[in-house]
């Protein structure tokens, strides 16, 4: 009998050349530099790492500081991180097209990640899959209740247009699938950077639609929300950001934590 082997995943948001700490979707604080914290990522232990550009068109604006001796431009980071990083690698923000995605994919992505994009173009969905196969396509749906139904947001929770054009998280989330998506993330946008757990409730209203791997995303504050989100719903995966970047926790205390309350985690 194999058993799926649930995954731990760090996520990584880049902002006009500095990884930040994103807090409900509208506030970011910068917690690192883009290089330094890639001598990390391969003692994290993690998983996988999600490098998402959460503000793609300041992508070619670099930092002025004096003592920043890199180019910081997203895409000159993605080809080093590429390189360096040991572990799984996906990467989101601005991928519109095949070139877009084919240019991660050659600089050592494992997978590219599409929010806006495909709810502006959802044949997108089905171009890319065809064309690198469902895999590698990750579907991330920044989610909102409204009235306690989930609608999508697009451009990182910025601009609302789902609920104006009546959008519903469970039927973008069968229609995303029908396209050829391979996975999706669920950012549960009232819950981020929290840290007061995941929503589950959230989680469980869209699992039983879900026929491909789902990431939790939003509100992981310690140990014990990795715990539930996993013994209460049937997500594939969990992601988090501040924890780390803090050094609240380490990845390899969150799975020690995980192996303790009998998780099937990743070692």
């Amino acid at each position: 009998m194999i058993t799926k082997k649930n995954r731990l995943v760090v996520i990584i948001f880049f902002k006009n050349g500095n990884i930040v700490q994103s807090k409900l979707f509208k506030q970011h604080k910068v917690v690192g530099d883009p290089y330094k914290i890639i001598d990390r990522l391969s003692s994290w232990n993690a998983d996988e790492v999600i490098y998402l550009n959460i503000r793609p068109e300041l992508s070619n604006i670099n930092r002025q500081d004096k003592n920043i001796k890199y180019n910081n431009n997203f895409d000159k980071i993605i080809e080093f991180v590429g390189k360096k990083a040991f572990m799984p690698l996906t990467v989101g923000g601005g991928i519109k097209n095949l070139s877009d995605a084919d240019k991660y994919f050659r600089m050592g992505a494992d997978k590219i990640s599409i929010n806006t994009p495909a709810l502006d173009n959802p044949q997108l969905i089905k171009s890319l899959s065809n064309e690198f196969g469902s895999q590698c396509i990750v579907i991330g749906m920044d989610i909102k209740l409204i009235e306690g139904q989930g609608y999508l947001f697009a451009k990182t929770g910025s601009e609302k247009t789902a609920y104006a054009t009546n959008i519903k998280a469970i039927d973008w989330l069968a229609q995303v699938q029908d396209l050829g998506a391979g996975e999706v993330v669920i950012n549960a946008m009232g819950q981020d950077g929290v840290k007061d757990g995941y929503d589950i409730e959230l989680l469980k209203s869209l699992e039983e639609r879900c026929f491909v791997p789902m990431i939790a995303s939003g509100g992981a504050g310690g140990p014990k929300h990795f715990i539930d989100v996993f013994k209460e719903t049937n997500v594939d995966g969990a992601l988090a950001a501040s924890i780390f970047h803090k050094n609240e926790f380490t990845v390899l205390e969150i799975k020690k934590a995980l192996i303790n309350a009998s998780v099937n985690i990743r070692i």
